[in-house]
Order: structure tokens, then sequence, then C-alpha cells
């Protein structure tokens, strides 16, 4: 049998809402040396929703992969957010102007004072079975915004985006995650973000609650590449013509942490033609996994 590995990885909170809640995330920096297998192997013994593994890049300021409990996934938001913050708290970012490898292309990193801002690509309609997702959520059409209809948006990663009529309906919401998992395999989803345009606060502009199943993810508390697309399909669908968002999440999760994700939409012509969605990180512990 070969030598174990000790692996420091850093728990940082992404998306926290004035230094509270937010969405956890594992990184591991110097992920250099750790195979694929390694890399599955500690995002399934830290058992968040997302692990990220920082390399170095020769194309970008660094490499990122993102690893769920069960798989790799190309992009991850709170994930993104978490380590871009945690480099910056601990010293090691002196511009402001950067980016991240992934497995799917180089995407723009930006800071602006304590919010990590990460690109996400123009966005992509398709249809859904409506009917399907509505019976996988155990609601029914009179449950969604009057003259919406539930559509998947792909800004880098598909999202079925559902319009739900009020928060507490939202609250209340009953999903099916092995119908919901089903249902995105099918589409290739990462899941359903579901939402409302009533807010627990002020100034902001929709509530939202994120499944994915299919990534062994029940509920999280922050979805940054799901909050993308909310914005798209806000600006686009609710014709709410805006180019800046906040969305906040985790509320109602059977442990609520609440988080705050904003997106910043670039407009010409009104066609949407960039995509900036940002938050701040917060550490709050290390652990050590053996692999």
């Amino acid at each position: 049998m070969g030598k174990s590995k000790e692996i420091i990885v850093k728990i940082v909170n992404a998306f926290v809402d004035n230094a509270n809640g937010g969405n956890p995330a594992g990184v591991v920096l110097g992920a250099d040396n750790l195979s694929y297998d390694e890399k599955l192997k500690v995002a399934s013994k830290v058992g968040l929703s997302e692990t990220a593994f920082v390399s170095s890049s020769k194309v970008a300021t660094i490499k990122l992969e993102f690893f769920t409990p069960t798989k790799q996934i190309a992009h991850c938001g709170h994930a993104t957010i978490a380590t871009f913050s945690y480099l910056q708290q601990l010293g090691k970012i002196e511009n402001p102007n950067l980016s991240k490898e992934t497995i799917d292309g180089v995407r723009e990193i930006l800071l602006k004072d304590n919010v990590v801002f990460m690109e996400q690509k123009p966005p992509g309609y398709s249809n859904i079975d409506q009917r399907k997702v509505l019976q996988s959520l155990n609601l029914s059409e009179r449950d969604l915004i009057d003259n919406l209809t539930i559509e998947i948006v792909n800004t880098g990663n598909s999202f079925a985006i559902v319009p739900i009529a009020s928060q507490d309906i939202l609250k209340e919401t009953k999903p099916q995650f092995d119908l919901i998992g089903q249902i995105s395999e099918e589409y290739d989803l990462i899941g359903y973000y579901i939402f409302c345009t009533q807010t627990s606060l002020p100034e902001r502009d929709a509530s939202a609650r994120m499944f994915a199943p299919r990534y062994g993810i029940e509920e999280e508390a922050g979805t940054g590449m799901a909050a993308g697309p909310l914005a798209c399909y806000l600006h686009d669908k609710v014709k709410l013509k805006k180019e800046k968002y906040f969305v906040e999440q985790g509320w109602f999760m059977k442990k609520p942490s609440p988080s705050l994700i904003t997106v910043e939409l670039t407009i010409e012509e009104d066609s949407i033609t960039k995509i900036m969605a940002g938050g701040e990180g917060l550490p709050m512990s290390a652990i050590v996994v053996e692999i």
C-alpha cells in the first residue's frame, strides 16, 4: 500500500451576508501533484457541496478545479469566491484584475474592495417540460408567477429557473430529490434555481433556493453560477431591465444560512453581453484530510 497523504483544507464561507451565513466551500492550495482520484477522495471526505483545488497555470492567475462529493464540475461560483477571497486575505493577490483556468476555459475574475466577481458567459435559453418540473417540486402552474414559464438558462452551466409566485410558496416547497435528479440528468442540469421577487430584506431583487441532487447537493446556501442565470432571467423575462441585481439565498434551508450574491450585467442594445457574479468570502476553519 502507498503512503497516505495529509491534505489541509481551508473552509471558507462564500457569499456571506453582512459577515453572516454564506455557503461553505473547501479550498486546497498547492494541489498540483494531486490526481483526479485523490481530489475526489478529498472532496468526498470534506463533505461540502464543493471543494476547490488550486494549482499553477500558464494561461491564468491560477488553475481551479471543482469537485462535489461525487464528481467534478466545470465551474462553481461559491468555491471561486471562497478561493480568491482567501488568497486575498493571505496577501497573495496584488492585482485586482485576475483570471481562473478551468476545465471549460479561462474566466475573468475581478476584485472590488472585498467583493470577488467572476465572469460568466452571455445567457442561452432553452425549454424544459414544465409539467415534470412542477411535479418534482410538488407544485402546480398556479404557484408560478403569472405569464412566466420555467426555462433552462445557461451561462456556463445549465439551471432550470423556476419563477415562484410568493415567498410563502418558495419557503414551503417540498422537492422530490430523486425526481429532480432524474430530470437534471435528462436535461444535463446542475439543478433547479427556484425564486420569487419578494425578499426578506429591502433593496434586493429576488429570494432563491437551489436544489442539485444530481451532484449530491440537496440544497445549498449560495450559488453564484445560478444567480448569474437568474439575473439574466430577471432582465430578459421579468423585464426588470437593471444592470445590477441582488439575490438572497439560504434563508429557507433546514438550517438557515443567509447568503447574498451580487450580479452585474453588461448590456449592449438590450442584449446581455457579459455577466459578473460576486460576493464576499470569510475564512472559518481548517481541517486535515488523510487520503
